[in-house]
């Protein structure tokens, strides 16, 4: 492709030498260049891509697009100045895969918590409508039956770009991905055209990234200003924080609620360990999901589906079928009947919703058991609230590493600690070793009682010191119930 047409709405500064030249690939990464690349310098947290443009030259880039023009200049290489690299180069990557997001019906969901639940059940909900599907999320991308391993919940602008394009060459009509709060603000969504967004509800997390609360809103709400008015964006009114996401937008403004009144109208009507009865817009279904969380997941996944000229019938009725994600409030049950929960929940409001879920599903006096931990390198401030909020809704609580990354899992677990009230009526333990405390909570329960394993979910491995070791939680649990 010609470089004057991937440059197309593109903001430019400056540009040195020739746009007629033709452009076998573009990267941000200076190994990967070959002979005719469009090399993106992208100022980095670890390193400046600036750096590295003689090294892309020397293996053959033939263009360069920066924010900072180098002090020489060589003969034969193109260079274009932008403000924004990351930015500028999600409307290249655009072009240069053909425009993909405008020929799909692409709907993104944003939120702290419910995100990978919203978009697989839509992706499993339009393809049981009949419709030729892909998906991106924290768990795995997918393009119908294919799954391609995901390494970010949204990955960059040109990985995002080669994936949409390989779903429309595909024959995928709707895409549904996450969007994270950080794509947003690094611009892995620039240029990205979208049929729609949702918010999911917003606490806090990721202020290791955003450093405050109001920023990290803020990275949220930039989600919805990107979109066009040809797009929806149907948020959930029962957070404060809803109607500030589309203060700003110029999409079409919808919302859904169970409290008050809104575009998607809910009401719980039972929740058990056999799924949600809800009133859906005058409809009542049974829902295989559990937990008033899901509740809302389900009514931004129904009105979405509406609001995309799917009937509401049938797409009530085809909900009513659908299981929840792995690692989302999974259940694995023991010969002896203890029933074992598995989620995601690493935030402080996913863990008070999954435990006042399973509180409100106790029958009698069955004991609740929780082993939760917290990741390292992430925001510290939520690890004593997430120990507080354990204990609160537990009888025993088991603190234990979760991913520890880089930091050590002793400190990790000390200011987990710190959250953990003095008055506590519920029995605490302390174990670094992640295996041996799902073991422990199995030694310590009975028949009905119930363990939550907190914080992993769906991941399939440990990452400690840069290795990701194999663990999965459900495995574990699995085999902690076989030996007894």
């Amino acid at each position: 492709m010609l470089l004057k047409d991937i440059l197309y709405k593109v903001s430019l500064e400056a540009v040195a030498g020739s746009t007629d030249l033709e452009i076998s690939t573009i990267t941000f990464d200076s190994r990967k260049v070959v002979p005719g690349t469009l090399f993106v310098a992208i100022p980095g947290t670890q390193v400046d891509g600036h750096d590295f443009i003689p090294k892309a030259i020397e293996l053959g880039a033939t263009a360069i697009l920066c924010e900072r023009l180098p002090e020489t200049l060589q003969e034969g290489v193109t260079y274009i100045q932008s403000k924004d690299a990351s930015r500028a180069m999600g409307f290249a990557a655009s072009n240069f895969y053909g425009q993909p997001s405008s020929k799909l019906k692409l709907v993104g969901v944003t939120g702290t918590n419910g995100k990978t639940t919203t978009v697989t059940l839509l992706f499993r909900l339009f393809r049981a409508l009949g419709h030729r599907c892909g998906l991106i999320s924290t768990v795995q991308n997918q393009v119908e039956d294919e799954i391609i391993p995901s390494t970010h919940t949204t990955p960059d602008s040109l990985t995002l770009n080669a994936l949409l394009a390989d779903m429309l060459n595909k024959g995928c009509t709707h895409v549904f991905m996450e969007v994270s709060s950080h794509a947003v603000v690094q611009q892995r969504i620039a240029g990205v055209q979208f049929a729609g967004g949702i918010f999911t509800n917003i606490t806090h997390d990721h202020l290791d990234f955003h450093k405050t609360f109001d920023a990290y809103i803020k990275a949220k709400k930039g989600f919805f200003d990107q979109l066009p008015k040809t797009a929806f964006a149907l948020v959930n009114a029962d957070d404060p924080r809803g109607r500030i996401m589309v203060q700003n937008t110029v999409a079409r403004r919808e919302t859904y609620s169970l409290e008050t009144g809104a575009s998607f109208k809910g009401k719980l009507l039972a929740d058990s360990i056999y799924g949600l009865e809800m009133e859906v817009d005058s409809r009542q279904v049974h829902f295989q999901l559990i937990g008033n969380f899901n509740a809302y997941n389900l009514l931004g996944v129904y009105g979405a589906a509406v609001l995309m000229d799917e009937d509401p019938a049938e797409v009530l009725t085809e909900l009513s079928a659908l299981q929840p994600p792995p690692g989302r409030f999974e259940q694995v049950i023991s010969p002896e009947h203890i029933v074992g929960i598995v989620d995601y929940a690493h935030t402080p409001d996913a863990l008070k919703n999954v435990l006042e879920t399973i509180a409100e599903l106790r029958q009698g006096n069955e004991q609740i058991i929780t082993v939760v931990g917290c990741g390292g390198n992430r925001d510290a401030t939520k690890r004593p609230e997430m120990a507080r909020i354990a204990c609160q809704f537990s009888d025993h609580v088991i603190l234990t590493s979760d991913n520890p990354r880089n930091e050590e899992p002793e400190a990790i677990l000390e200011d987990m600690k710190k959250g953990v009230p003095n008055d506590t009526p519920a029995e605490v333990t302390v174990l670094v070793d992640r295996r041996e405390a799902i073991a422990r909570a199995v030694s310590l329960a009975q028949s009905k009682d119930v363990i939550l394993v907190a914080g992993k979910g769906h991941e399939t491995y440990q990452d400690v010191k840069g290795v990701k070791n194999h663990f999965d939680d459900r495995e574990e649990l699995r085999a902690a119930f076989q030996k007894g």
